[in-house]
């Protein structure tokens, strides 16, 4: 016949951390015009939201060669610069079209659910 313990005796089930990436809601979409971009504060750092003819695009805000804001720069199309030393990149992918930046930057998957602007981080950025 089992023994029954009261619950504080039984072992605690320890919750494992959060290892797979998830959806979180950023802004509104009105709020952010075609041709414009806007940076959102997370824990991992900030993440880049630009708004071209082709869409939302998401990306990491810092640039690769000297650690500049990119938002601070200019948006042209898909094309982003970098406000320190004008590198380029495309925003769809992250790839550098012009230097001195040598790295991509990291993108993120974004999409609009009932108006609301959503980026899927992975867990050390949430």
């Amino acid at each position: 016949m089992p023994v029954s313990r009261p619950a504080a005796q039984w072992p605690r089930r320890v919750r494992p951390p959060v290892t797979e990436p998830r959806w979180h809601r950023l802004f509104p979409l009105a709020e952010l015009a075609t041709g414009r971009m806007r940076a959102v504060a997370t824990a991992g750092g900030e993440v880049l939201v630009c708004r071209t003819q082709d869409g939302l695009h998401a990306l990491d805000n810092t640039c690769t060669h000297a650690c500049a804001r990119l938002d601070e720069g200019r948006l042209k199309g898909t094309r982003l610069s970098c406000p320190l030393h004008a590198a380029v990149f495309d925003v769809g992918s992250g790839a550098v079209l012009a230097g001195p930046a040598s790295a991509a930057l990291r993108t993120f998957p974004v999409r609009v659910v009932d108006g609301v602007v959503e980026v899927r981080l992975e867990a050390g950025m949430a």
